[in-house]
């Protein structure tokens, strides 16, 4: 039986905060969506924007998979850019994929972004929010989150992309100031973003940066790193813990510790042990399991949630997957995920204790 009666909040905080655990939390990326038939019910009456744009949708579809998985986390429903719409870009979402229908591809078009207030232009991200925190009570983390800069970016200089960011690759080496220009705004824009995500109830928030993988470690540095640090800088909530996700980012680890970010959330990629021995008890880690693994036999599913668990000691990690939850994934198999975390056995040192 999963032991899911103590407080979840302080559960993650703790593990944000390489904090002695009970056991580990657990929570799955992208795990509201259509391998939930909840959530393709509601999809068959709205629209994608219709869903996000509107807090009860929104609150309802976050909390399908609480209520189905029992997983430790509540993450807002929303899109990483819905940022971009706030910012003056046209926002679309067919099936085929989201388009930015302006891309900026000049400094006109940069200059042209702006900044917005989160409260009033994204209100429907913070009333979501705060509806979700009434629903669920203050023993349940809800997660905010937004898209780090260097990915939103790519989506804004693309405009769509189908694995394929050759434009924003030869923005950064035909103009590096002006992308230094875009970066610095989308992060004051993230940050005020988040920000207003923390003043509505989110306990933990996260930055995703799909697009990570595809810059070497000197050009992490020279870009990405000084605006994510940017973000979480600007926050000003020492007692909100905040997670960065950088998908095929295994070559980054040690940059992307400087971000100024509590945990790294690691892709199946990386290795935890490996990623344990680099970042010793600096920053905490989640992930990492294959999201195809779901796809496979039960007992797989709960080797590879134990073996993630064993990797790190269990303390200073949040069991998650190294990317989003597949659309084809049996709910069963997603629920086995979450309870073998939910029960794999900790060493002595990853308790806490009374004394803590």
């Amino acid at each position: 039986m999963s032991r899911v009666n103590e407080n979840r909040k302080e559960l993650l905080l703790r593990a944000c905060r390489f904090e002695p655990v009970e056991r580990v939390p657990v929570w799955i990326m992208r795990q509201a969506g259509r391998y939930l038939p909840e959530y393709q019910a509601v999809r068959a009456k709205h629209s994608f924007l219709e869903i996000c744009k509107t807090p009860e949708l929104a609150a309802e579809v976050s909390l399908q998979p609480f209520r189905a998985l029992g997983v430790d986390a509540v993450i807002v429903f929303s899109d990483i850019l819905i940022v971009a719409e706030a910012m003056g870009m046209q926002l679309d979402v067919p099936d085929s994929g989201p388009v930015l229908s302006n891309p900026v591809r000049d400094r006109a078009a940069v200059a042209r972004l702006r900044d917005f207030d989160p409260e009033r232009e994204t209100q429907f991200v913070v009333g979501a929010i705060r509806a979700i925190c009434r629903e669920v009570g203050p023993e349940v983390p809800v997660i905010g989150f937004a898209g780090a800069p260097w990915t939103l970016a790519c989506y804004m200089i693309e405009g769509q992309t189908r694995g394929d960011i050759s434009i924003a690759k030869q923005f950064m080496r035909d103009e590096p100031a002006l992308l230094r220009d875009l970066l610095a705004h989308i992060a004051k824009a993230t940050g005020a973003y988040l920000k207003a995500q923390i003043a509505a109830g989110a306990a933990v928030v996260q930055l995703f940066d799909t697009w990570a993988g595809e810059l070497t470690r000197d050009e992490y540095e020279a870009f990405e790193l000084p605006a994510t640090r940017a973000v979480f800088e600007s926050l000003g909530a020492p007692n909100v813990p905040t997670i960065l996700y950088g998908k095929g980012s295994s070559h980054l680890i040690e940059p992307q510790s400087k971000t100024g970010a509590d945990v790294l959330s690691v892709d199946w990629r990386t290795d935890l042990a490996e990623a344990r021995r680099t970042l010793g008890d600096r920053v905490a880690l989640q992930g990492n399991v294959d999201p195809n693994i779901l796809l496979g036999p039960k007992e797989a599913i709960r080797e590879a949630a134990r073996d993630a668990v064993e990797k790190t000691g269990g303390v200073g990690h949040i069991l998650n997957l190294g990317h989003g939850i597949l659309p084809t994934t049996p709910v069963q198999n997603a629920r086995a995920f979450v309870e073998a975390g939910q029960t794999a056995p900790l060493p002595a040192r990853a308790h806490s204790t009374e004394a803590d």
